[in-house]
């Protein structure tokens, strides 16, 4: 335990001891200072505060502020009024309210009366901006979110440039794991190297409070990424899946040969550790500072997930797509200037195109009702659905392993694979190893050894592990453009922060989509 944590602790024990005889010093009750919440109470009676600011102490981050800010108001409430007792009071409280409950001079005189000093504009700014900080971090934290969508992964569902509300109450609010953080910043301070916008010196457990119900099928997702847990500082590669980037250069390492790295893995990954560890360096980061994603749930904890040439199966049995689901095509234009033809009449900007072949075809990203649609112009020759056969054998599906079935999997035929549910219990076979031994270690947290007949969890021989949360099946609806589950694995339930509802703004950019205009057909349109 930190010292920070141990600091955070003690803070209420010092409020309980010192309570008291500010409390009789004020001509109230003193035993009701040694009563944790009710000294809250008549604290804020204390400095002339309503008592609903007692509801602000139940929100991670800003409780902070509001101690903070009670803790100088009862400074002033007794007499210490200078500049140097207030920055006592708020930063160092543990300290300055011993001082104060054992200074007999400091009387209380009540809260500072406005009314016949009129307060700077300076004055008004800060209590204005303190209070804006205050709602939106509650905001933020309990009930919705805004999120971008960055990537085409989502299309045609979600675009590139829609504006999404995220609702933080339809599985409940989480607490942050890690609540001393720069309001507004998710995880970095902008314009700088990747500097933190969060401390770690005081750290939470995984806590969520109730929702108004769970992870559904279907739901589109906002989560934190799961192998988010180590970033290269890098302002580009930041976002991307540093052990994907730590496999391809341990690949490149042994040759580009994928037999070869395999053939001794450990130490091709420990060179490529110590490579990008001095260029261009690396960062752990906790749950909640991980980047944001959004996916679609297609899978559920328990359920048996495979994919059989693109149908998703569930427990054996067929689902049906969601809507929108796009796959990539090679298309052979007629004329090469066809290709504007074709985006303005199905509506397709240049995040659908991605390059051309050898032979002169084009890939699009598209839905199957839109490559039927399209066959039929006059303009294209040939459209045909893209092969993932190639993506066999190279280590970029999960579990990221060319033992056992895993060698024959790509992105439209994967499994079966059981997704891990609190309570379920698994063997700890070769199979089992190769699959868990990540959620094992990075998301529950338990030390791994051994091998396959002997393996020890936490230093005690097991032949077995029991999940200790749910897991969920991630896949975006650009199904050939996505890096999902298929890529990276499962998503922990702690990781889970809220689904999204509804796309408030939405906007194209020329960079990407060869025009810059405002979307308004898709201002307030609702998730699906």
């Amino acid at each position: 335990m930190n010292l920070a944590l141990l600091l955070l602790i003690a803070l209420p024990v010092i409020h309980m001891l010192t309570f008291p005889a500010l409390l009789a010093r004020a001509g109230r009750t003193p035993w009701k200072g040694y009563v944790p919440m009710l000294n809250y109470l008549e604290a804020l009676k204390m400095i002339g505060r309503p008592w609903w600011w007692i509801f602000l102490l139940l929100f991670p981050g800003v409780n902070y502020i509001v101690l903070m800010i009670v803790h100088i108001e009862l400074g002033l409430a007794f007499g210490k009024r200078s500049s140097k007792d207030q920055w006592i009071m708020g930063l160092i409280p543990w300290w300055g309210l011993i001082r104060l409950a054992r200074d007999a001079q400091a009387l209380h005189v009540g809260k500072r009366d406005w009314s016949k000093l009129k307060k700077s504009s300076g004055q008004e700014w800060k209590e204005a901006i303190v209070w804006a900080i205050v709602v939106a971090t509650i905001v933020r934290i309990s009930i919705f979110e805004a999120f971008t969508i960055p990537t085409p992964s989502m299309e045609d569902s979600m675009l590139v440039g829609d504006y999404l509300v995220v609702s933080k109450l339809s599985y409940g609010p989480r607490v942050p794991e890690t609540p001393l953080t720069l309001p507004f910043m998710h995880n970095a301070i902008p314009k700088t190297p990747l500097w933190n916008s969060y401390v770690e010196w005081v750290k939470l457990p995984f806590m969520r409070m109730p929702g108004f119900r769970d992870v559904e099928r279907y739901d589109a997702v906002v989560f934190n990424f799961p192998n988010g847990d180590t970033i290269l500082v890098d302002d580009f590669l930041s976002g991307h899946d540093y052990h994907a980037l730590l496999r391809g250069e341990a690949i490149r390492l042994a040759g580009g040969n994928v037999h070869t790295f395999e053939s001794d893995a450990p130490n091709f990954l420990t060179q490529a550790r110590t490579k990008l560890a001095l260029t261009p360096g690396l960062k752990a980061r906790p749950v909640d500072k991980k980047e944001n994603c959004v996916k679609r749930c297609i899978g559920l904890p328990g359920e048996v997930l495979s994919i059989v040439d693109r149908d998703v199966l569930i427990d054996g049995q067929r689902i049906e797509p969601p809507h929108g689901v796009q796959f990539n095509y090679a298309v052979k234009f007629k004329r090469q200037n066809d290709r504007k033809l074709i985006m303005s009449r199905f509506n397709l900007t240049e995040v659908d195109f991605h390059g051309r072949m050898p032979d002169g075809r084009v890939l699009v990203s598209l839905r199957e009702d839109e490559a039927r649609a399209l066959l039929e112009q006059d303009v294209v020759e040939s459209v045909e659905m893209l092969s993932q056969s190639n993506r066999r054998g190279r280590l970029d599906m999960y579990p990221n392993s060319n033992k056992f079935d895993f060698q024959s999997w790509d992105p439209d035929n994967f499994g079966p694979i059981l997704i891990p549910a609190q309570g379920l219990t698994v063997e700890l076979n070769g199979r089992n190893l190769e699959l868990y031994s990540r959620v094992i270690t990075a998301y529950e947290g338990c030390e791994l050894s051994g091998s396959e007949g002997l393996m020890f969890v936490d230093g005690q021989p097991v032949d077995s592990y029991t999940f200790k949360q749910n897991y969920y099946w991630m896949m975006g609806d650009n199904r050939h453009g996505s890096a999902d589950s298929r890529f990276w694995g499962f998503v922990p339930e702690d990781h889970v922060s809220g689904r999204a509802t509804f796309t408030w703004f939405s906007k194209q950019n020329k960079q990407q989509h060869g025009e810059a205009k405002i979307r308004w057909n898709r201002m307030f349109k609702r998730v699906r």
